[in-house]
Parts: structure tokens; sequence; C-alpha cells
């Protein structure tokens, strides 16, 4: 029993009223092969002119061959990175930069794959190999060079952004360990053109 408030000077008691048991909202059940989105900003300057990358492995909104998958997380690809040739630049260009970036990863957050700076302007493509000079940055999975795709088996297509970009300095002065979103941001102080070509993957 609880008193109420004094209002006539006579104290008047009432019940307690049991109280509500605690409910939780129903929780629809959850669907794998769908997760929400969230816009990201983009890392390019809306004033960036676009210039024309190719690659004799990747066809624009095609899938990528198995070679360029991943050897790990459960995938038995060769994480071969493929071939990449770009023309087109703009003439101001003093360097270079690749990435591949995946933004239907499941982390909230997207996943780098790939990312190389301090390409030399002289230079219109990548091969096996990288250019002297040239940067081989960190991927989200902590090792320096290409990762290939592997995304969970069952999820939705994934698309694979293999980006160049055209830099107006000669280098971003940064060490091969920098974290990925570090590299990318500091980079995108710099950008003055970007190709770009999509490959996707899905288990």
């Amino acid at each position: 029993m609880k008193k109420s408030p004094l209002t006539t000077g006579v104290a008047v008691t009432v019940p307690e009223t049991a109280a509500e048991p605690a409910t939780e909202p129903a929780t629809p059940p959850i669907d794998p092969s769908e997760y929400g989105y969230s816009e990201v900003r983009r890392g390019v300057p809306a004033s960036a002119e676009r210039f024309t990358v190719t690659s004799p492995d990747v066809r624009d909104g095609e899938a990528l061959p198995a070679d360029t998958w991943a050897d790990a997380f459960g995938c038995t690809g060769d994480n071969r990175q493929p071939r990449l040739s770009w023309s087109g630049a703009p003439q101001a260009t003093r360097s270079y930069a690749i990435t591949m970036f995946d933004p239907d990863a499941p982390t909230g957050a997207g996943f780098w794959h790939w990312l190389v700076w301090d390409v030399p302007a002289g230079h219109n493509g990548l091969d096996t190999g990288l250019p002297a000079g040239a940067v081989t940055g960190a991927n989200d999975s902590a090792n320096a060079g290409y990762l290939g795709p592997c995304p969970p088996s069952g999820d939705l297509t994934h698309h694979y952004e293999i980006t160049v970009y055209a830099l107006d300095v000669p280098t971003l002065g940064l060490p091969t360990s920098t974290p990925p979103t570090i590299a990318a941001f500091v980079m995108s102080r710099h950008i003055i053109g970007y190709a770009r070509i999509t490959g996707t993957v899905r288990r």
C-alpha cells in the first residue's frame, strides 16, 4: 500500500497496482540474403575529371574471374591482382593511386581489398608487379598487397570497385603500414581525376 498526496489534511491509502511486465518488441526473422545500406560519403571531389581504365581481366559490371579471388577466408583462388591500363588522365597528374573497394561487405563500412599509391605519372598501367617508387598499402585484413574477393557464402552479389586516381602530388608520403581509411582520407585531398571499373562476385 502507498499513501496518496495530502490534499485535505487526511492521508488516504490506495491499493498499489501490479506493475506491468516489460515486453520486448517483436523482432522479425532475419533474412540472411538482405542487408540494410547507409550512404557512404564519396572520397572523390565533384570537380575531379573522368578518364578511362580497362582490363583484360575485368569486364565492367560482370563477374571477376576465379583466379582473382582470394586464397583465404574459405576461398581457393589464386589471389591474382587484375591487370589495368588507363588513358586520358588530366595533364596536371603527378602520380596515380589504385584501390579496390567492396561497398557491399557486411561490415557497416565496406572493405578495402587493395591500395597502391605513388605510381609515377609516366605510367599508364599495372601488370603483375609495381613500378619503382610505388607503395603497396595495407588492405582491411591488415596485410600489404592485393586481397582478392571472398564474400560470405550465400550473401548478395558484391561489387568490387577498382579505381585509378590521378593525384596532384608525386607522393603521398605514407608508409605501407598506413591503415586503408587513413590512406584514402589523405589521398582524397589530392584527387584531380579518376577512372573506375567494377567487377562482381557472388558465392
